[in-house]
């Protein structure tokens, strides 16, 4: 399983309270949710002004195309001109997977008790 998630520093000028900033920082967020489909959220910046920091997250079996995911909506960001893009960053980590491999807890319990049972 690959897994991408970036991070994406911008500036809101002219914003002037808190609520200023959260009504552009909502927009951006479900502008990017909804064309996209990535998880998406404000990890810093909370208590600034004019500062946010937001963090973008996709899954797939593609590093490609996760990592073309994520470039894309970074370059969103930047081209809907609501904030200025101050930095960006991607990374991909490829998650060991064995089809299989995963056996939930209590399985073997059950399985257990019923030879017991018997």
């Amino acid at each position: 399983m690959i897994v991408g998630a970036a991070v994406v520093e911008i500036q809101i000028h002219g914003s002037q309270s808190l609520k200023q900033k959260r009504g552009v920082v909502r927009s951006i967020v479900q502008r990017v949710r909804n064309r996209f489909n990535l998880s998406v959220a404000e990890v810093g910046g909370q208590d600034t002004w004019q500062r946010a920091v937001l963090g973008l997250a996709c899954a797939g079996g593609d590093a490609v195309r996760v990592r073309r995911a994520l470039e894309q909506a970074l370059e969103f960001i930047e081209g809907l001109h609501l904030a200025e893009v101050m930095s960006s960053d991607v990374e991909i980590a490829d998650l060991a997977h064995a089809e299989g491999a995963w056996e939930p807890a209590g399985e073997e319990a059950l399985e257990g008790e019923d030879e017991a049972g018997s």
